[in-house]
């Protein structure tokens, strides 16, 4: 099981890659391992000398008795102190911000993989799409195209 954070590959550059473990609930891990997460719009914010994911919805498991089950509740991220404070270096030196890419299971465990990005510009965007566009266009072309016997 591997959810993306898709929107994130279109918005933005990734210059690192960086996996890590998260702080979760029991009903949360079921939920996930049965594809009941969203990724867009988190990112992943230092707080008091911590990694804090913020913006990342898990929705309540259902069969969970858990009346007070928040949604959007900000998950603490295990990472290693060595590579947490070589990403934080990174991220202040050259303006990159770090986004969630992907969340998987290795093994038993839910790993979260995090990206140290760059924003694209909106001409980098448009490009893009305009590439993605032209090659749905050859493809379709290509298909329509029977070969004369």
């Amino acid at each position: 099981m591997r959810i993306e954070n898709k929107k994130a590959f279109f918005d933005y550059e990734v210059v690192e890659k960086v996996e890590a473990g998260i702080v979760l609930l029991g009903s949360e891990v079921k939920s996930i391992k049965q594809g009941q997460i969203n990724l867009t719009g988190s990112r992943i914010v230092p707080i008091k000398g911590e990694l804090w994911v913020v913006g990342m919805t898990i929705p309540k498991y259902r069969f969970t008795t858990d009346e007070n089950y928040e949604l959007g509740r900000s998950r603490k991220i295990l990472i290693k102190k060595k590579e947490r404070l070589a990403v934080e270096a990174k991220r202040q030196t050259a303006g990159l911000t770090l986004v969630p890419l992907a969340v998987y299971n290795k093994g038993s465990l839910i790993k979260l993989e995090i990206g140290l990005v760059r924003g694209k510009k909106k001409y980098e965007k448009r490009d893009i799409l305009k590439k993605r566009s032209e090659e749905r266009q050859i493809e379709r072309v290509l298909k329509n195209k029977r070969p004369d016997a």
